[in-house]
């Protein structure tokens, strides 16, 4: 799954990465965004129980949903 600020939220890292990038001369940036990638591995069970699990997951844990936007894709198997 990946994890990433929404619009309009404040992406510090980005910023402090796209000032550096522009610092070291690459001055054709247009933006920088950053996003965690959470690879979620489940045993014995089938693909419903598996979403499940990866949502629960990031409803405990992994995401704040008054700031981030979650993306899970299924990698199948």
């Amino acid at each position: 799954m990946r994890v990433e600020l929404k619009p309009g939220i404040l992406d510090a890292e980005a910023d402090n990465i796209e000032k550096s990038l522009r610092l070291l001369g690459l001055s054709e940036i247009a933006s920088v965004h950053t996003a965690r990638v959470y690879e979620l591995t489940f045993q014995g069970v089938d693909l419903p129980t598996a979403h499940a699990l990866a949502q629960r997951a990031v409803d405990q844990l992994l995401a704040n949903p008054v700031i981030h936007r979650v993306t899970l894709v299924d990698q199948g198997g």
